[in-house]
């Protein structure tokens, strides 16, 4: 069977964020330490291994449901923003951080872009993997 559906995902994404640190594209930019991860956080990411956890993360929603885009990510790591008195309300998580991992991914090759085809409903457009990342995705064990 395949491990990516066998492990616990939180141990999995563990274990691929560490294969992921070996990879040179997949670097920490220097801003990362200092923004939130969603609008609807207090405070800006205090984990050292923030980076290639999302990372890990990203590739492994990938590599479940197919082709997968900027939006749906943001929906996917949204948070209820704690508004005070007023009831909680659901904020979208941040663009560039996703966007900049799957930038990366796709200059590891780990990922490629899929555009739309006219007149194919059939085919979502986003991102997927490639065949070398679905290679690293079964080989972490």
């Amino acid at each position: 069977m395949n491990p990516v559906y066998e492990l616990d995902p939180h141990e999995y994404n563990k274990k691929l964020a560490d294969a992921l640190k070996k990879i040179p594209e997949f670097k920490v930019p220097e801003w990362a330490l200092f923004v939130k991860s969603c609008s609807a956080k207090e405070r800006p990411i205090d984990d050292e291994d923030f980076w290639y956890k999302r990372a890990a993360s990203i590739l492994r929603q990938i590599y479940r449901r197919g082709a997968v885009g900027v939006s749906r990510l943001r929906t996917k790591y949204g948070a209820k923003k704690n508004r005070g008195s007023k009831p909680e309300k659901f904020k979208k998580a941040g663009g560039k951080i996703i966007r900049t991992i799957l930038q990366q991914a796709d200059a590891a090759g780990l990922t490629e872009i899929v555009k739309p085809i006219k007149g194919v409903k059939s085919q979502k457009c986003g991102r997927r993997l490639t065949e070398k990342g679905k290679k690293l995705l079964e080989s972490i064990k």
